[in-house]
C-alpha cells in the first residue's frame, strides 16, 4: 500500500508530494476547491496547514486525500529541493 511520506503546500493550490513507492511530484488540489468541504482550502493560510495523516494528506477540519488518489492524479516533476 502506497503512503505519503512528505507533503508541502505550494502556490496555485498544489501540493509537492513524495510517496513510499519513490514517486514524487505535484498534486493539484484546485479542481476540488469549489466542492463542499474543500471550499475552505481556498484560504491560503489554511491550505498551508496540510499534514500527513493515515497514509494520505489532511487538513485540520477533516478535508483529506488518500495516497491512491494522489498517486493517480499526481503530475511527475523533477524534485525541487523538497
Amino acid at each position: 500500500m502506497v503512503k505519503v511520506t512528505f507533503v508541502k503546500a505550494e502556490k496555485d493550490y498544489r501540493l509537492w508530494v513524495r510517496l513510499s513507492s519513490g514517486k514524487s511530484g505535484y498534486f493539484d488540489v484546485s479542481p476540488y476547491l469549489e466542492k463542499g468541504i474543500f471550499k475552505q482550502l481556498q484560504d491560503g493560510a489554511y491550505f498551508e496547514q496540510v499534514r500527513i495523516a493515515f497514509g494520505g494528506v489532511a487538513w485540520p477540519q477533516q478535508q483529506d486525500f488518500s495516497a491512491d488518489t494522489i498517486e493517480f492524479e499526481m503530475q511527475p516533476a523533477e524534485e525541487e529541493g523538497a
